[in-house]
Parts: C-alpha cells; sequence; structure tokens
C-alpha cells in the first residue's frame, strides 16, 4: 500500500456523491501522476453519502480501493436529517478553505453548487458523471443555468428560484478567468468546450491497469438504466424491449442499475427470466474483473462510451439499441430524444441495434 495522504495537509479535495465519480477521480489521479504532475498527493476524497442503500454499498466499496491507493477518504453522512448538511458544510469549510484545488463528480448537484461558494481554489476540475458532463459542458459554453437534460423544460419551481443565486455563482466560478483555472476529465465524446477550458480524456488505464483481462463467457449481458424511475422511458415499454432483446440475443443476465426500483426489478426478473444481477461496483469494473458476455447490450447511457475503454484489448462487443420515440412518457422532457440519440450517436466502438418492437 502507498502512504497515505493526511487529510490536515490536503491540496486537493474531491467530492463525490456516486461510485462511478469515485472511480474517475481514481481514473483522474492515476493520468496526471504518469504526466509527472502528481495532483494525487495530498488527495482527500470526500463522499457525500446518499441514502440509497445499493449506492452506499457501492461508495463503501469504492473507498476501500481508494484507500489501497494510498487517499484519504473522508465519509461524510451529508443527508442523514435536517441538520446534516450543516454539521457537514461547517466541518469541511476549513479544507475547503485551504484547498488549492477542487475536484467534483456532478456540478450539477446542488451540494457541490454550495461548497464552491465556499471555496478559494484557483484550480477546479470536473471528473465524468456520464452523459451529464456532455450537457454540463454544452451549458456552460451556452452561459446557460446548469439544469440535468432530464429535467422538463417550463418555468422553476420554489425550489430553484429559492437556490438561482448559489447556482449562478457556481456557474460563474466554473467559467474559466485569468485567476482561475478549469479542467474536464471525460470519457465523453466532447467535440467542443468555452475558452480556458481543458479537456482531459479519459481512457480507464487505471482500471485496465488494475483488473483483468476478464474471462468472456458465450452468451449475452444486458444492462440496465434507470430511464424508467426519472421519469423518460414508460415502464411497459420498457419490459417489453429489455424481453425483445433478451430474446434475440439470448441474453441471460441483467446488470440492474443502482437507482433502478426493487419493484421493477421483480417484474423484470418474473417475466423475462433474466438472472437480476445487483452489482457491488461500478459496471466498467464488474466486466473487466469477469466474467463478462461476449455481447453486453444496452441502451441509451454512459457505458457505451465507458466498457468499450475499459475492455479495450478483449473480444467483448457493446452493442446499444436506440429508444423508440414511442417509449417516452407524456412527462419527459422535450429535449429527451434528441439527448439520447446523440448519446448514441457519439458512442465508438459499439454496435449500434434498432429499437426493438414491443411484443
Amino acid at each position: 500500500m502507498r502512504p497515505r495522504a493526511g487529510s490536515a495537509g490536503s491540496t486537493t479535495l474531491a467530492f463525490v456523491e456516486s461510485p462511478v465519480q469515485l472511480l474517475n477521480v481514481l481514473e483522474w489521479a492515476h493520468i496526471h501522476a504518469h504526466d509527472g504532475a502528481a495532483p494525487g498527493a495530498g488527495l482527500t476524497l470526500v463522499v457525500l453519502s446518499p441514502n440509497d442503500p445499493m449506492t452506499r454499498g457501492q461508495l463503501r466499496r469504492m473507498a476501500e480501493l481508494a484507500r489501497d491507493e494510498g487517499h484519504s477518504v473522508r465519509w461524510e453522512e451529508a443527508r442523514g436529517g435536517t441538520t446534516a448538511p450543516f454539521h457537514t458544510i461547517g466541518g469541511l469549510a476549513p479544507l475547503l478553505r485551504r484547498a488549492r484545488r477542487i475536484v467534483m463528480g456532478d456540478p450539477f448537484s446542488r451540494y457541490v453548487q454550495l461548497l464552491l461558494t465556499i471555496t478559494k481554489a484557483r484550480d477546479l476540475v470536473v471528473v465524468d458523471d456520464g452523459t451529464a458532463t456532455m450537457e454540463f459542458v454544452a451549458q456552460l459554453a451556452r452561459g446557460e443555468r446548469l439544469v440535468r437534460w432530464h429535467r422538463r423544460g417550463g418555468r422553476p419551481g420554489a425550489r430553484d428560484v429559492l437556490f438561482a443565486p448559489v447556482s449562478a455563482s457556481a456557474r460563474r466560478r466554473l467559467t474559466p478567468s485569468d485567476r482561475r483555472s478549469v479542467e474536464v476529465f471525460s470519457s465523453m465524446p466532447i467535440e467542443s468546450a468555452p475558452d480556458g477550458v481543458t479537456i482531459t480524456a479519459n481512457d480507464f488505464s487505471w482500471t485496465r491497469d488494475r483488473f483483468g483481462p476478464p474471462r468472456i463467457t458465450r452468451s449475452a449481458d444486458m444492462v440496465g438504466t434507470s430511464l424508467v424511475e426519472t421519469g423518460v422511458v414508460d415502464p411497459d415499454r420498457y419490459l417489453d424491449a429489455v424481453r425483445a432483446l433478451a430474446r434475440a440475443h439470448g441474453a441471460t443476465r441483467y446488470f440492474a442499475h443502482r437507482r433502478e426500483s426493487v419493484e421493477k426489478l421483480h417484474r423484470l426478473a418474473a417475466e423475462t427470466g433474466l438472472e437480476i444481477v445487483r452489482p457491488d461496483l461500478p459496471l466498467e469494473l464488474i466486466a473487466r474483473r469477469g466474467p463478462i458476455g461476449r455481447t453486453i447490450l444496452s441502451f441509451p447511457s454512459t457505458v457505451v462510451h465507458t466498457l468499450p475503454l475499459a475492455l479495450a484489448g478483449t473480444e467483448v462487443r457493446v452493442a446499444v439499441c436506440d429508444i423508440d420515440p414511442a417509449w417516452l412518457t407524456e412527462n419527459a422532457s422535450p429535449r429527451a430524444q434528441g439527448f439520447l440519440s446523440g448519446v448514441t450517436g457519439t458512442a465508438r466502438d459499439v454496435h449500434r441495434l434498432s429499437a426493438v418492437s414491443a411484443i
């Protein structure tokens, strides 16, 4: 084990709220250490823990890996009650004021935006939070307020109005200036960025160095999505699509997204015959460690970009199925279809499948 950096002398503070964000902080530290800049020295990872049990479990496993890499990890029960945010922010304030560099996994997070108002760090880094990173860069370039892509258009709600000054402040801090640098570390296909924003490619070299190559099975595996839970896709249409894909490609396992509901997963198991797997680590690590199917089936999501990188050099094929516009709910954001099509269309090294018909 490498020597652990103590939080007291930390110059880099990283805030993560999901397992994938934590994975990508490790990838970022690995890449920069290889470049000789070694920003991982003095890195303190702050986990702003959510309440969801599956996410918490994956975060704890990822925190163990981070400690094995020699990084300090600080676990914050950031949502553990009404007073939890005040305790968390108050406890982090001294670290925020001392930090020279802030790394964040979700610039859309209200928690992160609030923390950004405290720090005077001159270097800000946004590590991948999947497809949301593409939208963040686009909104920053257009000077728009930071809003997640699946949020329905229209007038902001009362909470949005109350938080607007903090969100506007965060957007200004995330805009490069002569006093502040901004880096985006991403595996997403970001073709253009605002002036002054540095784009660094994430090729999952840490994952490939630490794990695998995997044993490859003859069957196909399917990757779940939370598009039903976010109100974008109709649940019955989604179940029909999963069933059709599984039959057409001989899929036997379904790797659940950490946000998928228990009720939906029970229904999928009963009506499709798929084995439901709830991973204890991000799918990039699960796939790299194996065993994994020769074909991985997915709907438009982050993994159609990340899995080909994590599985580079193997014989695994990633296939992505388009979302039929008829599957969208009436509450889906008007931007949903175009965004999802863009996720599929920009994916590299994947096999593109047409949207399947409902059975």
